[in-house]
């Protein structure tokens, strides 16, 4: 007799009706519901697999594709793509920064970390996700690849389409780019598309374009987009020696990040490489929060809105991750949060002038962990680790503008001013007893 072929080992599963697809069938929602997939992997055949030591011994891996910070862990990521058609530039591997005490202090809080994303080869945590999911792309034979994005995802996706030889389309919300991100794309190679609409718009559009033209789909709707992005958490943790902190505190646009760390710490604990979860903590921009109005209402009605916010990259009003993302908060017993414009660009100010640096969307997360501390909803002793998303160079005229004291309808709260002097020693003595510098006087 011939033995019955075995299950394979992950599947796309719907997380509504629990229907299955195979991995390379390259469909992004449920045949049977339209349900939202997720990549699941059969954890009782991964465990004897999988350990805390296994993923200690690749650190300081130089080769790929171990050398990265998502294939690292690629038993939980995509354990059956063969390792030579990975797609990946060693992302990851990214620092979880002790704060400084004058931002500990400001913030308020006595145990703060800061797990810094922007420092992945794109500038922003979207690298992690696009490593799974031009990997998937590759393995498919996929030729074309299209996302919409405010920025990030598309110059991440440009870069590893290039990568792989997959033409990339990238659809933006016209006008509502930071030239920054613009410029990564169009270097990349990039068609880069200007839509006459917002970020839910370009979303629609492409979602629609990719069903017709058998077009690859790179937002994170994609599954395997978030099994990239949920490495956030394995490399946190394996950083803090498999501890769990108290809370995990996060921006919230699309609310891919969320999705993936629900999923992430779901798997750790399942696996018993963690004996506990942190709760989730999601921040929302205050114009572009129907996350946060739904959470506020216990989700009785899920909420859209006509996003307004200068942290572009999670301006979005209709979140497509929103149901995996509340499922994370049930999981963990987190909460959603907001916070104004003028609270965010303050804690970017902060966060940059510590020497760390990061993207306005980013310091949301800061600017949160300050607004729940105040509120009572943190302890200042508990544990937290704060994640930053983008790299600080994504936007750099608001940086300017705020500092010169000329961002519109902002106050330059903590600005450092460019100034301009004469050439002459004098006009130097005259700065430094201006800006009260001990330790330079003059010899």
């Amino acid at each position: 007799m011939t033995a019955a072929p075995s299950s394979p080992i992950s599947v796309l599963q719907c997380i509504d009706c629990g229907h299955t697809h195979p991995l390379d069938d390259p469909v992004y929602v449920c045949g049977q519901c339209g349900g939202l997939l997720a990549v699941e992997h059969d954890l009782e055949r991964l465990r004897p697999l999988v350990s805390r030591a296994l993923f200690d011994s690749r650190l300081g891996e130089v080769e790929p594709p171990y050398n990265s910070g998502v294939w690292r862990y690629k038993e939980l990521v995509f354990p059956g793509a063969p390792a030579e058609h990975i797609i990946t530039r060693g992302e990851g591997n990214t620092n979880l920064y002790r704060v400084p005490p004058k931002l500990a202090a400001w913030v308020g809080a006595d145990r703060l970390m800061l797990k810094h994303e922007g420092e992945n080869p794109t500038g922003s945590f979207k690298d992690r996700g696009m490593t799974g999911g031009m990997t998937h792309a590759h393995l498919v034979g996929a030729t074309n690849a299209a996302c919409a994005s405010t920025g990030n995802t598309s110059a991440s996706m440009a870069s590893y389409a290039a990568l792989a030889g997959i033409r990339a389309l990238v659809f933006f919300p016209h006008g509502n780019i930071a030239m920054g991100k613009l410029a990564q794309s169009v270097a990349y190679g990039a068609v880069a598309v200007q839509v006459q609409g917002d970020f839910d718009a370009c979303l629609d559009l492409v979602r629609q374009a990719t069903r017709r033209y058998g077009i690859y789909l790179l937002n994170s709707v994609n599954p395997f987009r978030l099994e990239g992005q949920k490495t956030i958490v394995f490399e946190m943790l394996q950083q803090r020696r498999w501890r769990a902190p108290d809370w995990i505190v996060l921006p919230g646009g699309n609310l891919g990040n969320t999705s993936a760390f629900g999923k992430a710490l779901r798997e750790l604990r399942a696996l018993g490489l963690i004996d506990r979860l942190p709760r989730i903590a999601v921040i929302q921009a205050e114009g572009a929060a129907p996350f946060y109005q739904s959470f506020r209402e216990g989700f009785a009605e899920r909420h859209t809105v006509t996003a307004h916010t200068v942290a572009t990259a999670i301006k979005i009003g209709n979140p497509a991750s929103f149901v995996k993302a509340r499922r994370t908060l049930e999981l963990t017993g987190g909460i959603a949060e907001i916070v104004s414009d003028q609270e965010i660009v303050d804690a970017k100010a902060m966060i940059d002038a510590a020497g760390i640096g990061c993207e306005p969307a980013s310091a949301a997360s800061v600017a949160g962990v300050r607004k729940l501390i105040a509120n009572g909803v943190i302890r200042r002793d508990e544990d937290i680790v704060a994640v930053l998303t983008g790299h600080l160079l994504k936007d750099p005229d608001l940086i300017i503008h705020y500092h010169q004291g000329t961002l519109d309808g902002f106050q330059s709260t903590y600005a450092n001013r460019l100034r301009t002097i004469t050439p002459d020693l004098e006009s130097v003595e005259r700065l430094l007893r201006g800006d009260n510098a001990p330790g330079l006087a003059p010899r």
